[in-house]
């Protein structure tokens, strides 16, 4: 794993690049707007040209050695998806972080010190030298499916020349060149502003699912859909939420307040659903038109959890988040001490065992 000053000279070798680049182009372009952009932004038009380092020749001529490489040079730093401490992850807009794949240890749960779970446990392994991150070591494929672990980038997910759908996202088709192919479409999504450095994920200000998170999660993880296919995994990933679930979400605020919330206001981004009425600034809790899916409890890049949780999933009290790995703590959305799991806020059940859910529960 690189230092902190190796992290920090990678960077700044590539960004001196691409600003060299822009000196030696067109004038600057607004990026992904659904067409072409800036070309010699992300590319070197020849193998050489007025001295620039050239890291690829023979493929796309990116300006850095991988895609995801290319791309975190903008969209890493403070107020990206990518920064140097896992310690100080940039402000929280949706998807979650890539940062915290630069721990040592994630695992909070009781054996967390004599089992340390590295980094790499925390969401996505994207493939990105330049910034200390590699291939998911553990998995030579993608959970639940069959992508290949060492072909993981940003552009795996999303198309780096810009479509209609949410988040630039892959529809049905090829990916990467035809690499691997995408069997269902983009999600239906809406989501808050994911560049202003004064925008972040609150409870009034969050990414609007709609529809068809889960299925696009499984044109890389489809036996997570089918309960019966994963034998280490039996939570409902897709489907209507149930009526006792909605009055338990709707109800649930904290452990103070068990059964204190309104529907009005019983919506935390830290559990999300979809809702085809979904807006970023809604604030109500499901109805019977809402949806259970793959991010109700997971973050699409990833968490300081392990499995990129929106809570640690391996903890009974969220409070207790960091302490034995020495990890980010992530934010609880109720104030106050002793607060259960986050499963709670669909499940009434609490047995007061001073144990994690799973600990019980396959998750």
């Amino acid at each position: 794993m690189p230092s902190r000053l190796q992290f920090q000279v990678r960077i700044l070798t590539v960004l001196l690049i691409v600003l060299a680049g822009f000196a030696a182009g067109t004038p600057t372009r607004a990026f992904h707007q659904q067409g072409v952009g800036n070309c010699n932004g992300c590319h070197i038009m020849h193998a050489s040209e007025d001295g620039q380092i050239i890291w690829v020749t023979d493929g796309p001529l990116l300006l850095a050695p991988t895609a995801s490489d290319v791309c975190l040079i903008c969209h890493g730093g403070a107020d990206g998806v990518m920064g140097p401490n896992p310690l100080g992850p940039p402000p929280e807009r949706g998807a979650g972080n890539f940062t915290f794949q630069l721990e040592d240890n994630v695992n909070d749960a009781p054996d967390g010190l004599t089992n340390p779970v590295g980094g790499h446990a925390s969401g996505h392994s994207v493939i990105a030298p330049t910034f200390g991150l590699g291939r998911d070591p553990d998995r030579l494929y993608s959970p639940g499916g069959n992508f290949p672990s060492d072909r993981l980038e940003c552009t795996s997910c999303h198309d780096p020349h810009g479509n209609r759908n949410f988040r630039m996202l892959h529809g049905a088709g090829p990916i990467q060149g035809g690499q691997f192919t995408f069997f269902y479409p983009a999600p239906e999504a809406v989501g808050i502003d994911c560049c202003s450095p004064s925008s972040r994920e609150a409870v009034d200000n969050h990414t609007a699912y709609r529809s068809g998170m889960s299925q696009w999660c499984a044109n890389c993880h489809g036996n997570y859909l089918d309960e019966n296919g994963h034998v280490d995994f039996q939570h409902p990933t897709d489907g209507f939420l149930e009526s006792g679930e909605i009055n338990q979400y709707n109800r649930y605020a904290g452990a103070s307040s068990p059964g204190g919330g309104t529907a009005a206001s019983a919506y935390i981004p830290q559990v999300a659903f979809e809702d085809p009425a979904m807006t970023v600034g809604s604030t109500a809790g499901p109805l019977s038109t809402s949806r259970i899916m793959c991010l109700t409890c997971h973050r699409a890049h990833g968490s300081s959890a392990r499995e990129g949780g929106r809570w640690d999933f391996y903890v009974n009290d969220i409070s207790q988040d960091g302490l034995v790995s020495g990890s980010y703590p992530l934010p609880s959305p109720y104030s106050g001490g002793n607060q259960s799991q986050l499963c709670r806020k669909c499940h009434n059940q609490n047995h007061g065992r001073g144990q994690a859910c799973v600990a019980c529960h396959a998750n």
